[in-house]
């Protein structure tokens, strides 16, 4: 190879080096962003250096009534079934279970941020197959699926406990919406998982004849 071809090279590992650099401090700054906002300040809400929540977004049996006109021509404004659990001067156990569902859903992305981290840094001398990264993709898959079903069931059963010995009970219907994104990218990232698995086998059986 000439001398052309070997600059030629040095560019291309450059910019590939660059590449893990970027995609590091990128994962590095998500995770950052989502820990302070998606758990630590959920924490401080409920400890008290902050407000402390107040309110949550529930699912009412009937559909909110709207005063003066609500119909004009073809355009109608109609009431939802959506409505606001408030709660007064909430205690410490009250300000737990407002914010718990956004803390271990943040929780969770920490998880799946930290991971993505810990593989990108395999990707700087162009390991993609590297037996540890089996094992990080089922964790990460593991954590999707729990956002998409474990998150709205906290929801659910926080947004009972905070309602539970009130009349409002009777008017707030369970939302057991689960998030079907996440745990579609459940099964991507797992079915992604078994093929780094055969990626892997692969490259120790080619270790192995050389």
């Amino acid at each position: 190879m000439g001398p052309e071809g070997l600059e030629s090279m040095k560019h291309i590992s450059r910019w590939k080096r660059a590449d893990t650099y970027i995609m590091e401090l990128t994962i590095g700054a998500a995770l950052l962003l989502v820990g302070i906002f998606q758990v630590l300040l959920p924490v401080l809400r409920v400890t008290g250096p902050l407000p402390p929540p107040e309110a949550r977004e529930v699912v009412v049996d009937t559909a909110a009534r709207l005063p003066g006109v609500t119909t004009s021509g073809t355009v109608t404004l109609r009431g939802t079934h959506y409505a606001e659990l408030a709660v007064s001067n909430p205690g410490l156990g009250q300000r737990l279970l407002l914010v718990l569902p956004e803390a271990v859903g943040g929780l969770l992305v920490v998880v799946i941020l930290t991971v993505l981290l810990q593989m990108a840094r395999t990707f700087r001398h162009r390991d993609f197959f590297v037996p540890q990264n089996t094992w990080r993709l089922a964790i990460i898959a593991g954590a999707l699926m729990l956002t998409g079903a474990f998150v709205p069931l906290t929801e659910m059963m926080t947004t009972n406990l905070l309602a539970r010995a009130t009349p409002m009970a009777e008017a707030i219907t369970p939302n057991t919406n689960y998030h079907v994104g996440p745990m579609f990218l459940a099964l991507l990232v797992g079915a992604t998982s078994a093929a780094f698995q055969n990626g892997a086998r692969l490259r120790a059986d080619t270790e192995g004849l050389v």
